[in-house]
């Protein structure tokens, strides 16, 4: 039985190009086979089969063809094997064999006017009311297929949280392709992932040609900046804020780091800038020596100050003079 594309994509004849999109873009995520590994091959076929349903439902020329004719319908269509298209029209201009009395390509006259040009009815043979061949005037060699093709990559740019880069996961991604429309997926990013690197995801950029398998798309990343935190390699650097009295007598402080929370000593006379090291508790790639995370101190002091605080801080000794007469350029 010839595969019916509406059932294909779970949808009516009567179904607006809205709803075709909308169940394709569903069906494609749950067949693609990069999301069924259990699968892959079962999904490989059936993830073929709705994009050709697609790429036939989506076009309301095809679609017309398609509901008339079956999926048969491209040996009727402009181009692949058409008896009536450019180049190979009958009936056209310079090569009508009946010396005129129809427009050229065959855009003036309908199928049934052709039809009554050789006697009315279709003959047997898959509903080609010429025979067998596609040629109007029997035998002759048809018109070869053209060869499969790959269908053409698709690049796209997508933004990574940096929690995302350094621990993994997924993200939604949305793709938009020129022939294919849209589709969505769960790209899958890897532990510890660098600005710039590229990410492949299998069989979900264009259509391919004569059956041929999907382009691919690639993602390239970009790391979105974070608010405290920063990457240098495998390093992570986080700026911590510490009170006047926490960094006067020291103290020790809670820093959320990407393998949870640690409590960090803080010095007696930490400054701004003062760094300290967390070993091995930076970015850790798969199979590779993890990183370092450094917390930076940031002296945070209060908005307003009472009279005695001030008398207090006038009070204070401070070797602030004699640093900066050590400045120079």
């Amino acid at each position: 039985m010839a595969e019916d594309f509406y059932k294909t994509l779970g949808v009516s004849k009567n179904a607006s190009q809205d709803e075709i999109q909308k169940a394709y873009l569903k069906m494609a995520r749950k067949y693609h086979p990069d999301l069924n590994p259990k699968d892959p091959e079962g999904a490989k076929k059936k993830f073929q089969e709705l994009q050709t349903a697609f790429e036939t439902l989506k076009d309301p020329e095809k679609r017309r063809m398609y509901d008339q004719f079956g999926p048969d319908y491209e040996r009727f269509s402009a181009g692949g094997g058409n008896p009536f298209g450019a180049g190979g029209n009958p009936f056209g201009g310079g090569g009508n064999p009946f010396g005129g009395g129809f427009s050229g390509g065959g855009s003036s006259f309908s199928f049934e006017d052709i039809l009554n040009a050789f006697g009315g009815g279709a003959s047997a043979g898959g509903g080609n009311p010429f025979g067998g061949g596609g040629n109007p005037f029997g035998g002759g060699r048809r018109r070869r297929s053209p060869a499969p093709q790959k269908g053409e990559d698709v690049t796209a740019t997508v933004s990574v949280p940096l929690a995302t880069a350094v621990l993994g996961g997924t993200i939604p991604v949305t793709i938009r392709r020129e022939r294919g429309g849209m589709v969505s997926v769960d790209a899958k990013i890897p532990v510890g992932i660098e600005d710039g690197k590229k990410i492949r995801l299998r069989g979900m950029g264009e259509p391919g040609v004569g059956g041929g398998p999907n382009g691919d798309v690639i993602l390239e990343v970009e790391i979105a900046p974070h608010p405290f935190y920063s990457r240098f390699g495998k390093d992570l650097t986080v700026k911590t804020p510490i009170t006047l009295k926490e960094a006067a007598l020291g103290a020790k402080v809670d820093v959320p780091t990407p393998r949870g929370t640690v409590a960090v000593t803080i010095p007696p006379g930490a400054s701004t800038g003062t760094r300290l090291r967390l070993r091995g508790l930076g970015v850790a790639p798969d199979g590779e020596k993890p990183g370092d995370l450094y917390v930076e101190c940031a002296v945070a002091l209060p908005k307003s100050w009472s009279k005695e605080d001030l008398e207090l801080l006038q009070k204070l000794d401070s070797d602030v003079p004699d640093v900066r007469e050590k400045l120079s350029f």
